[in-house]
């Protein structure tokens, strides 16, 4: 096996340079799964950044016979996105966007995200059209080639609909541009067999009266099984045909590089409410009111996906208390003012009285109740799968019915579960077009649970398409699960169609062969992904992919899907008795798993059942230190003062080294110690010693203990201290600030808590309540710490307190300094001079502490304009590690610096003296503490002001 990897590594790297081929062990294991239940080991994963290049991979494919399977954000749920062959990630260097004509049009790469690109839109009122709930994590590239749709948009702006021009690669090397002039001619004479192909298919489809309206028929519901049949409809010319057939075609056709699309209104006025009904058939039969008075989404939930969110903080806590049968709609109505989302709402309510009920509706328009609402139903599919049976494959199918027969179609597939012993299954979908998603879990440890499975499917693709005339897919495309019903959706006539156009464009079948045309009748039953029990954030997870896009090491090592699935074949290979691969993927996961992981937490925001996967990895460090190691860590922890003198002399003495020869020789001189010593730490050229701690002062408008963070004590940022910041404010601000002189060598635990040195951290949290019990006079005066990621600590060592801690621990007020200038000192800091332009980072802690809103506040009270990046997230430092790992620094804060360098700002502003080091060096621009913002922008009269 070594021997293939390093051939067909040795032959890729003619057209790539090694760093973007990927055929380690590691790897390969774990881009072998999606967010699908298939699972194929690819032989290389390779990562292009050029036209040129996937044209040398396409030739490549041809000259070896290799298949070639392009992935995007690997969200789909079908199986088209891996491969035995070489997998072409295209998320890390296709991420261009241009919005053109006032926004009316957007130009986009295939590897950037659609919520990305919404976000650039909203300046502009404008959105695209598609809105899939894995939007947050779904490239561009994905959305187009699975014809996405989602929750709004149902068969009018969905992406087949909304493309205007695509820009793509045949597999032959041909590249062409439907959107420039010309090119309609130059593809009759490049590729007459194509096009001449496409004009014979257009004439057979002409001749077909019968077959004509069958295509129009089918796409009057949401229908992506098979190839967009509707392209030899709608277009007359064979290049608009197949720009056409590409939507939707998942990659079998060729490589869309990029595609402008017609965006649609982002209307600024919504209105939410969950409405509950008796039944599923009630809540059927209110569709078409609400379709009538002009609803935007209609969001259908059965009983048993209520009951997979309910215990949600914030879900209204009368859905425990719903009947069995009972059934929800989300319903949303959106308009461009507040008169007229009234009147929609108005118009919907008087036909209150004829519906079946539970409960009468309560529409919110608070935004936060409105996302939490949202949240949840995006995330039903993640959520049912976490509480499944460990062990057990969670499958979610996605089908459509004709919108009036909705009723009639839920009630027979209700009856199919329950006939083939899936008790668990939920119902949800988007009602207003009839799409149905139904999620059942299902083991595949034995040839009776497979011939379970497949007879389930055969007589649910019955139900669908005999009996009412559905689709088997709606917005998930086809993969590998429905590729051997494509015919039977179809017909033979349609089917020969598909065929042929894959023939003709793909003759070697090497472009994701097996998905959408499949000569294998039980391609659905194949490759099954095996999902053993490991351990519980693993055992929840359902590899969807949502936690990928705030990663900070998703573009060095792995991400926390890729984390979790390598933590699954380690399983399986120690279950098969491998141990030569277990050995190696293991020493692998080291690095790539352990070292380079942040372990910031991000990823259980973006989860929707809260995977903390840095808690994971904490966890597995934990594990692997040994009895010395945790003695080592705990002799540090009480002897954390001497820990400090000793750290804060290097940094002075590192100082002094850099005045007396340059700036640059401790970064030159701890890189080239690193070469002998790997963990040897890199001095950044940003970083500078505190010589000395200031002194605390009195105020008339009260006190707080300020508690310096340890590195605010003994490092800054080109020489400011965000101590003398913190004490100027506040006095500006008349507030007394209490500086204990027995500060020195206390310490909150994080440096112990992100090691995973349990008995360090557990023995630090116990000392440090007890010390801030005394020099807040048990609890009477505030504590504000000046570093974000310290206090979200402190706010979280609760788990680890033993009685008396506890105890005291609950009595203590706890701040972070962006909490303090919040709500302590602007009401006391009315007149200022505002900076006029300054750009933020909010820190991960922040987010976490669901703080971030008031970084944003201070900062606007303290300049005239205030910019978060849309690429910033977690900037990897977490504490030390990236003066360990410099290069996860570097990958996780590259977009956001590219991002903030395209513009000059006054003022560059955090709240983590860490994170600020390294967007000083990402940026090249100083990043110091929002503290430093408050200051500059203080009179010393505020102080004359009492609190209000």
């Amino acid at each position: 096996m070594k021997k293939n990897k390093d051939d067909i590594g040795k032959a890729l790297s003619a057209i790539l340079p090694a760093d973007r081929i990927k055929t380690r062990y590691i790897d390969l294991v774990t881009y072998g799964s999606d967010a699908g239940f298939y699972y194929l080991l690819p032989r290389a994963v390779v990562q292009p950044v050029s036209e040129g290049e996937i044209v040398a991979l396409f030739e490549f494919s041809h000259r070896l016979r290799i298949p070639l399977v392009f992935r995007a954000g690997g969200t789909s749920l079908s199986g088209q996105s891996i491969t035995a062959g070489i997998l072409v990630e295209i998320g890390r260097h296709w991420n261009r966007i241009n919005i053109t004509d006032s926004g009316q049009t957007v130009e986009v790469g295939p590897g950037i995200t659609g919520a990305m690109v919404n976000a650039r839109l909203k300046a502009y009122g404008r959105k695209i059209g598609p809105d899939p709930s894995s939007i947050g994590s779904a490239l561009m590239g994905g959305i187009l080639s699975n014809n996405s749709s989602g929750m709004c948009c149902g068969v009018v702006n969905n992406s087949y609909h909304t493309t205007r021009a695509v820009r793509f690669i045949l597999p032959n090397g041909k590249t062409f541009d439907t959107g420039v002039s010309g090119e309609r001619e130059r593809f009759e004479k490049e590729c007459p067999e194509i096009s001449g192909e496409l004009n014979q298919l257009s004439a057979v489809l002409a001749a077909d009266t019968s077959l004509r309206n069958r295509i129009r028929d089918k796409y009057r519901i949401k229908n992506t099984v098979g190839y967009s049949l509707n392209a030899f409809l709608d277009y007359s010319h064979p290049l608009d045909i197949l720009a056409h057939l590409l939507i939707g075609g998942e990659g079998t056709l060729g490589f869309i590089a990029g595609a402008v699309l017609e965006t649609i209104p982002q209307y600024p006025c919504r209105s939410t409410a969950l409405v509950y009904f008796r039944d599923l058939y009630a809540a059927c039969e209110a569709i078409p009111v609400l379709i009538e008075t002009g609803g935007e989404a209609v969001e259908l939930m059965d009983r048993a996906s209520l009951r997979a969110v309910e215990d949600i903080p914030g879900m209204p806590p009368l859905i425990r208390e719903l009947p069995a049968a009972a059934a929800a709609l989300l319903v949303e109505y959106q308009d461009e003012n507040d008169a007229a989302l009234q009147a929609k709402i108005v118009a919907f309510m008087g036909h209150v009285p004829g519906l079946s009920l539970l409960h009468a509706p309560e529409f919110t328009t608070d935004v936060k109740e409105q996302d939490l609402l949202w949240k949840v139903r995006k995330g039903l599919f993640p959520s049912v799968g976490a509480v499944r049976k460990s062990g057990t494959t969670v499958i979610l199918e996605d089908i459509a019915f004709p919108p009036g027969r909705l009723g009639d179609a839920l009630t027979d597939l209700r009856a199919l579960f329950d006939k083939h012993r899936y008790p668990d299954a939920i119902i949800f979908g988007h009602a207003k077009d009839g799409n149905i998603h139904f999620v059942i879990t299902q083991s595949f440890h034995t040839d009776e649970d497979v011939r379970k499975y497949d007879v389930f499917i055969q007589e649910m693709v019955t139900l669908v398409v005999d009996r009412y005339g559905g689709a088997l897919k709606a917005e998930h495309g086809t993969g590998r699960n429905m590729a051997p019903f494509v015919e039977t959706e179809w017909g033979t006539d349609a089917y020969m169609i598909m065929r042929r156009l894959k023939r003709c464009i793909d003759p070697e079948n090497l472009l994701n062969p097996g998905v959408i045309i499949s000569d294998d009748e039980r391609a659905h039953i194949r490759d099954i992904k095996q999902l053993p029990s490991v351990e519980q954030e693993v055992d929840k997870c359902i590899e969807c992919g949502y936690c990928e896009h705030v990663c900070p090491s998703r573009d060095l090592t792995l991400t926390p899907r890729r984390r979790i699935v390598a933590r699954r074949v380690l399983r399986l290979l120690e279950a098969s008795g491998d141990r030569e691969n277990h050995a190696l993927l293991l020493e692998q996961y080291q690095y790539d798993g352990l070292d380079t992981c942040a372990v910031d937490g991000l990823c259980s925001a973006a989860c929707p059942v809260d995977i903390n996967t840095g808690d994971l990895v904490k966890r597995l460090r934990r594990e692997d230190h040994s009895r010395w190691g945790n003695r080592m860590a705990l002799w540090v922890a009480k002897h954390f003062r001497t820990t400090e003198r000793v750290v804060g002399a290097g940094l002075r003495i590192g100082a002094g080294i850099n005045r007396l020869f340059g700036a640059k020789t401790m970064t030159r001189l701890t890189k080239g110690m690193r070469r002998i010593v790997p963990g040897m730490p890199v001095w950044p050229v940003e970083l500078g010693a505190v010589s000395s701690m200031p002194r605390g002062s009195g105020g008339s408008n009260g006190s707080v203990v300020y508690f310096p963070a340890c590195v605010s004590r003994i490092m800054s940022v080109k020489g400011q201290s965000v101590m003398d910041a913190m004490v100027s404010v506040s006095r500006k601000a008349g507030i007394g600030v209490i500086i204990p002189d027995t500060v020195k060598g206390a310490c909150c635990g994080q440096l112990f808590s992100s090691k995973g040195y349990g008995p360090a951290f557990g023995y630090t949290a116990n000392r440090i309540v007890d010390y801030l019990w005394e020099v807040t006079r048990q609890g009477k005066i505030p504590v504000v710490t000046d570093l974000s990621s310290c206090a979200y600590t402190l706010m979280h060592i609760r788990g680890v307190l033993d009685t008396e801690g506890l105890q005291r621990y609950d009595k203590l007020v706890i701040m972070d300094s962006v909490d303090y200038l919040h709500d302590m000192v602007l009401p006391l800091a009315a007149e200022v001079r505002r900076e006029e332009e300054v750009v933020l980072h909010p820190v991960c802690s922040l987010q976490k502490m669901k703080t971030y809103d008031k970084l944003v506040s201070v900062a606007r009270h303290f300049s005239k304009a205030v910019t978060v990046p849309l690429q910033a997230g977690c900037c990897g430092m977490a504490g030390d590690r990236g003066f360990l790992f410099p290069e996860l620094t570097d990958a996780a804060t590259r977009g956001e610096a590219t991002e903030v360098r395209q513009r000059e700002y006054d003022g560059y502003y955090s709240s983590a003296v860490s994170c600020e080091l390294a967007l000083t060096q990402a940026v090249g621009k100083d990043y110091v503490s929002v503290l430093f913002l408050a200051d500059r922008a203080m009179k010393d009269g505020d102080s004359d002001r009492p609190m209000r």
